[in-house]
């Protein structure tokens, strides 16, 4: 997996040389977490929270709804990560205050990791073990915005952190943001010493090499090399998946925003290319032994939310919004399992009323005080609903109206799904 880096200090996006040099500085946070979620998670790490200089948490709030955010930065205590995974964070990252002990020495602090594993599961939890070269091949932990030794061995530390921890990010400090090439000597200690998921960043600058981290299974995390237009995410994206094991072609699913299977096909790299130029999804046709964009002659295409490799990195999922059926036949799945009626959908239904109304629609008539109205009378019949059938009934009124008086607000079901999501993790 490729995940790109969004590293916010004072408000904006940055690229630091060693932690502390400023090459460059954005201000579209929002546009960059979208972009980058096509091709996997995203890091968003607030330097200034990781510095103690302050905070940009509310930068970062809407960025965990946009995207699949891996949030790190200042982290430390376990209440703040619990927060940040009701805001949306699909995982934590962890760095300094894992290796400050009680009493303020530099030790692995196995009650915070205990605290976190409990709060919010050691599936969301990953380690930072940034770390520098210590000589003789030895590399050892830095915390505080990498300026403090800790005299921690990356290794034993490693070791001793990956019982509470899914996944370690290795950042090999000296090569961070010198587009150097990295070190991939502490990479290979470091794979062959721990058996959780590894992310290695700091100095990548070229396919060859997240090629060679993909070898070692590492996925990679990448910054400078992508912002200065080094490698791009696509390229990154194709060279981490495991070729040699799915051979010339990878399979790949397609699935509908609201999870149900649409179709599969195979893609070659052309397939995967093109994907990601054109956003729609493409395959390579084995009957015909070429490249086809699904949808190309019928118009039903499959427009690229997102797209993840497996675990294994030789399979894709491929989340898309479909333009009509996607099967051949004219059914909405190649499954013949027919579209599943869902909230989502009857949004769809409902928002398309309000945008094109057909004469005689009831729907297209629900102005702003109507449909309040109707949602206060069909709240009262659900209460005072007293049969099985009649709370079904009721129940699907009340759901109709509340869907197009949110609708006509301007309200997703997906941002009602995400507020209901955050009160869960809270």
């Amino acid at each position: 997996m490729v995940i790109a880096s969004i590293d916010i200090q004072g408000g904006k996006v940055v690229q630091l040389k060693q932690g502390s040099e400023l090459v460059l500085q954005r201000d579209n946070a929002a546009e960059l977490a979208e972009e980058f979620d096509r091709y996997g998670e995203v890091a968003v790490i607030d330097l200034d929270a990781a510095m103690g200089k302050g905070s940009n948490l509310e930068l970062i709030k809407p960025l965990l709804r946009r995207a699949q955010c891996r949030v790190g930065g200042g982290i430390r205590k376990a209440e703040q990560a619990k927060e940040l995974v009701s805001l949306g964070a699909q995982k934590i990252i962890l760095g300094s205050q894992v290796f400050r002990g009680p009493g303020g020495e530099f030790a692995v602090n196995i009650a915070f990791l205990e605290s976190l594993v409990k709060t919010i599961g050691r599936e969301r939890i990953i380690v930072a073990v940034d770390a520098k070269s210590s000589g003789a091949g030895n590399y050892g932990i830095v915390v505080d915005g990498w300026k403090t030794p800790t005299g921690l061995d990356l290794i034993d530390a490693a070791k001793a952190v990956e019982p509470y921890a899914a996944e370690l990010l290795f950042t090999c400090v000296d090569r961070e943001g010198t587009m150097t090439g990295i070190d991939l000597a502490p990479v290979e200690r470091l794979r062959a010493a721990v058996s959780c998921s590894i992310t290695a960043a700091g100095g990548v600058s070229t396919l060859a090499e997240i090629e060679a981290l993909a070898a070692l299974d590492c996925d990679v995390q990448l910054g400078m090399a992508l912002y200065t237009g080094k490698i791009s995410l696509a390229d990154a994206f194709i060279a981490s998946l495991n070729w040699k094991k799915a051979g010339e072609l990878i399979p790949v699913i397609a699935q509908s925003p609201d999870g149900q299977v649409l179709m599969t096909g195979f893609a070659d790299r052309e397939a995967v290319t093109e994907t990601f130029k054109r956003q729609s999804l493409c395959f390579h046709s084995r009957t015909r032994n070429k490249l086809w964009m699904k949808g190309e002659t019928s118009g039903h295409t499959l427009k690229l939310l997102h797209l993840r490799a497996d675990c294994d990195r030789d399979a894709l999922l491929a989340v898309v919004e479909p333009a009509g059926p996607a099967c051949h036949t004219g059914a909405y799945t190649c499954f013949d399992t027919g579209r599943r009626y869902t909230w989502e959908y009857l949004q769809a239904i409902i928002a398309e009323r309000f945008r094109n109304p057909a004469p005689g629609s009831y729907t297209a008539t629900l102005d702003d005080e109507l449909v309040r109205e109707k949602v206060l009378e069909e709240a009262e019949e659900v209460c005072t609903a007293k049969t099985h059938d009649e709370i079904v009934w009721e129940a699907a009124d009340l759901l109709y109206f509340t869907t197009a008086l949110i609708t006509r607000a301007g309200v997703t079901v997906g941002e009602v799904l995400d507020e209901l999501d955050r009160r869960h993790k809270k």
